[in-house]
C-alpha cells in the first residue's frame, strides 16, 4: 500500500516536470497530487495499512492507539500545514512588497543605474546585483525584482531567457550563505544547527566561486556578445518616474531587509516579521503622492489593491501543494530505522543513503543533485532529522551549500528558479539543455573548494 503512495507522488512529479508538452499548468497536478497522497493516508491509517509518523519521532498507529492516534494525525497534518504557510505567507508579502514597488515605479531607479549596452557587462551587473540581493532579501525575491527588471531592459525575449536563467544561477549561490538567503539557510538557522556568523565565514567564499566561475564561462558564449538592441525611448525614462519612486524602492527593500532584524529580536518566525513589513509599505503607499496633481480617481492605479491583484498567486498554490506532498511523504512510516525505531519515507531513503555510501561528503553532494530534482525543503527537513552533528560543524555548513546551490541545476530545482520559469514561461527542456552544464560547473567546483577550505586547510572533521 506504501507504494500507492509514492506512485502518485512520482507521476505528480513527472506531471509538474513535463508541463509543456502536456499543456497543463503545473499548479494543478501539484494540487491534486498533494490531496491524493494525504486523503490515501487518512484511509490507509484508519484501516491500519500503515502508521503515521510525526516531526518529533512519534508514530501513531490507529489499531492500537485509537482516539489518541486519531488526534496525532490530525496533529501531523496541522503541523505540516502550518510550516508550509510560514513559507507561503512570507512569499505573499515579499510579492506585494516588490509589486507595490512596482506600481510606484521604483525598479525604474535601478534601470537608471544600469547604463549599458554591451551585453557581456549587464551579464555582470545583473549578476552581481542578484549575488548580492539574495542575500539581503532573499533568492525568491531578488529572482523576482530582477526578472521584473530585465523586462524592462531587454525586449527580446530570446535574450532575456538567458539571463533570466542566469539570475536563477547567481540568486541560489547568493542565497547560500546567508541566513535570510534561501529557505533552506533559514530552516537551519531556526534549528539551531548554523548560526549567522559561522554560516557567512565558511560558506561565501565557495559561494562566489559557484558564482562567478559559470558567468565566467558564460560571458564568452554567443548569446552574451555584441549590444542589446533596445527601442530608442533613452529620453523618456526620467518621465517615467515617480515623486514616490525612490521612496518607495528604499522603503520596500529596507522593510524586507528588517525582517531578519525583527527575527532576531523577537524570536519569531520570519512570516510574522514579513506581515509587519507589508504593513508599514502598504500604510505608507496609502498616503504617498505618486503625482504632482494627484486625484481620487488616480489612487486606485497606485493601490496595494492593484499589487495584490498581480501577485502570481498559481505559483503561491503550487508550493502548498508540492510542499504538502512532501510532507505526506515525510509523515508515512516507511520501515525502520538501523535502531530499531519508525522511520517516515525521506529519513528511511537517507539510511538507505548512509549505508550505500560511507563518506559523509560524497552523500552531501549527492543531497546537492538530488535538491534539483526533489525541492530542497523537504530533503534539508529529512537531513536534520538523519545527523545530529553539532552546531556550525562541518555537515550542516556543506549541506546549506549544497541544498542552497545544487537546485541551480533544474529550472524547478529550486525557488528562484520556479519563480523566473512562471514569470518569463522558461521552458524545462531548453533549460536543462543550455544551462544545467553551467550551473553543474559552479555547484562542483564551489564545493571543491568547500572541501578544500574545511577538511585540508583547516582540516575540520
Amino acid at each position: 500500500m506504501e507504494s500507492i503512495i509514492i506512485l502518485i507522488f512520482v507521476i505528480g512529479y513527472l506531471s509538474i516536470t513535463l508541463e509543456h508538452p502536456l499543456k497543463l499548468d503545473k499548479t494543478v497536478p501539484a494540487l491534486i497530487m498533494a490531496a491524493l497522497i494525504w486523503a490515501v493516508l487518512a484511509v490507509g491509517f484508519h484501516a491500519g495499512w500503515f502508521d503515521v509518523i510525526d516531526t518529533y519521532e512519534n508514530a501513531f498507529s490507529f489499531s492500537s492507539g485509537g482516539v489518541e492516534a486519531e488526534h496525532g494525525f490530525e496533529n501531523t497534518l496541522l503541523h505540516h500545514l502550518g510550516k508550509t504557510a510560514e513559507i507561503l505567507i512570507f512569499l505573499i508579502g515579499a510579492m506585494t512588497i516588490v509589486e507595490i514597488i512596482d506600481l510606484h515605479r521604483g525598479f525604474e531607479i535601478l534601470k537608471g543605474a544600469v547604463k549599458t549596452k554591451s551585453k557581456r557587462k549587464l551579464l555582470w551587473i545583473i549578476g552581481v546585483l542578484a549575488f548580492i540581493l539574495s542575500a539581503i532579501i532573499d533568492n525568491l525575491t531578488a529572482t523576482i525584482v530582477l526578472v521584473t527588471l530585465l523586462r524592462k531592459l531587454i525586449p527580446n525575449r530570446e535574450t532575456r531567457l538567458w539571463y533570466a536563467a542566469m539570475v536563477v544561477i547567481a540568486a541560489n549561490a547568493g542565497g547560500a550563505w546567508s541566513p535570510i538567503g534561501d529557505v533552506t539557510t533559514t530552516m537551519l538557522w531556526i534549528a539551531k544547527k548554523v548560526t549567522a556568523g559561522g554560516l557567512i565565514e565558511f560558506v561565501i567564499i565557495p559561494s562566489i566561486v559557484c558564482f562567478v566561475l559559470p558567468f565566467l564561462i558564460a560571458s564568452y558564449m554567443k548569446p552574451f556578445r555584441g549590444s542589446i538592441q533596445t527601442e530608442e525611448l533613452e529620453e523618456d525614462t526620467i518621465s517615467e518616474r515617480l515623486l514616490s519612486s525612490k521612496t518607495m524602492l528604499f522603503l520596500g527593500l529596507g522593510m524586507i531587509v528588517s525582517v531578519p532584524v525583527f527575527k532576531t529580536i523577537t524570536h519569531l518566525p520570519p512570516y510574522i516579521g514579513m506581515m509587519f513589513a507589508l504593513g508599514v509599505v502598504w500604510l505608507v503607499s496609502e498616503y504617498i503622492h505618486p503625482e504632482e496633481d494627484f486625484s481620487k480617481e488616480r489612487r486606485h492605479l497606485y493601490s496595494a489593491h492593484k499589487a495584490l491583484s498581480r501577485i502570481e498567486i498559481s505559483s503561491i498554490l503550487f508550493f502548498l501543494g508540492i510542499l504538502m506532498a512532501v510532507a505526506g511523504l515525510e509523515s508515512l512510516v516507511y520501515g525502520v530505522s538501523a535502531e530499531g525505531d519508525p522511520v517516515g519515507t525521506l529519513r528511511y531513503l537517507a539510511e538507505v543513503l548512509q549505508a550505500a555510501i560511507p563518506n559523509q561528503d560524497v552523500v552531501v553532494i549527492l543531497l546537492g543533485v538530488f535538491s534539483a530534482i526533489i525541492d530542497n525543503v523537504p530533503l534539508v527537513a529529512a537531513s536534520i532529522g538523519m545527523y545530529d552533528s553539532p552546531t556550525d560543524s562541518v555537515l550542516w555548513h556543506f549541506i546549506a551549500y549544497s541544498a542552497g546551490t545544487g537546485g541551480s541545476m533544474l529550472i524547478i530545482g529550486s525557488a528562484a528558479g520556479v519563480a523566473a520559469m512562471g514569470m518569463e514561461k522558461i521552458d524545462f527542456i531548453w533549460y536543462l539543455k543550455k544551462i544545467a552544464w553551467l550551473a553543474f560547473v559552479g555547484f562542483i567546483a564551489g564545493a571543491g573548494v568547500f572541501l578544500l577550505i574545511e577538511r585540508v586547510i583547516f582540516a575540520h572533521h
